[in-house]
């Protein structure tokens, strides 16, 4: 009598479909060892004729990897990172690797978790946007090979793309400078990952360059990495130092929250304040003025990054760690302008 459950179609029952031997199934169907090409393509449409799905997991366990690979970044809500995971996602797609994505929050507990998952299901490689040091270090101790993205968090482990974050803020304070700008407020959200410290470092460096003193109570930073955060503060910026003719809001979150509480004000951009970001992003050449801000080309960030852990499966292993910084760009928009 049938309990209601189909079973599900298996390798042999497509091998008797193609009239073909089993190891042939195996080979035409996983890409491992010759098979002729019409042969090859009558057994991948016996498979599709009887519904037959690979099991991803047995492959997995008898291979001790998969033709999976783990993308764990911290806000899929930020333009940027889905940007990021979207790059990353075309290149593993056109190798033959699906991706996992997975969101941590920014949180070091979570992350950690997720990297207990993808080491349990045997991913062939991470690539990730570090929260703690921690979870890289267990990667590389389970064998897993692993690409830091946009942040470094310890230089020991593994491969990394990086943007050059202190050129970058360097480009946008002495964009607003070499306009006339002299009060250039920096609202931030942290400094201690890798991206952070080296925008607040360009921001120094651009002024020490330029022979401009800096005041170092125009360095504001935010409760947390909410826009609803970064428009507290930039309330707070803005209602203690009322002679800053510039902001720079040091990524595309912050950014939203300072342009929100700027049109709060009906502060007028740039006649009154010029307004600058990190990371372009759609909305910042939607809204009017266009927002000035550095871009990364996220997309082809995240390409550069699948890029590098595929060459690393493809045989690479023995090699030194592949370090790239991807070279920011300066857009310039309509909302910076010389200070009246």
């Amino acid at each position: 009598m049938s309990d209601g459950v189909v079973r599900r179609p298996t390798g042999a029952d497509v091998a008797r479909e193609a009239g073909v031997s089993p190891s042939t199934v195996s080979r035409a169907l996983n890409g491992t060892g010759y098979t002729a090409p019409q042969v090859r393509e009558r057994v991948r449409a016996a498979a599709a004729r009887i519904g037959y799905i690979p099991d991803a997991n047995a492959r997995s366990l008898r291979n001790r990897s998969s033709r999976s690979v783990g993308v764990l970044i911290s806000d899929l809500r930020n333009p940027f990172y889905a940007d990021l995971a979207a790059g990353i996602e075309q290149v593993l797609r056109a190798a033959g690797y699906h991706m996992i994505l997975v969101n941590d929050d920014g949180s070091a507990e979570e992350e950690l978790l997720a990297v207990q998952t993808f080491a349990a299901m045997r991913v062939s490689g991470v690539i990730i946007t570090p929260v703690s040091s921690r979870s890289v270090k267990s990667l590389r101790e389970h064998g897993i090979n692993v690409v830091q993205a946009d942040r470094r968090a310890g230089t020991r482990h593994g491969d990394a793309v990086l943007g050059d974050n202190e050129q970058g803020a360097e480009l946008v304070t002495e964009h607003l400078l070499a306009l006339g700008h002299r009060r250039i407020a920096l609202l931030i959200d942290e400094t201690k990952w890798t991206t952070g410290a080296g925008r607040l470092a360009g921001y120094r460096a651009a002024h020490e360059a330029a022979g401009v003193p800096l005041d170092e109570k125009l360095i504001a930073f935010t409760t947390s990495f909410e826009a609803e955060a970064a428009r507290g503060a930039t309330a707070e910026l803005l209602d203690a130092h009322p002679d800053v003719t510039a902001l720079f809001a040091a990524n595309n979150v912050i950014a939203q929250g300072a342009f929100q509480e700027i049109q709060r004000r009906r502060i007028a951009v740039p006649r009154k304040l010029s307004l600058a970001a990190y990371d372009d992003v759609p909305w910042m050449s939607m809204v009017r003025p266009g927002i000035t801000t550095v871009t990364q080309h996220t997309v082809s960030f995240g390409k550069r990054c699948a890029e590098v852990l595929l060459s690393r499966l493809d045989g690479a292993a023995e090699q030194e760690p592949t370090i790239i910084h991807v070279q920011p760009e300066l857009v310039v928009r309509a909302s910076t302008a010389a200070p009246r």
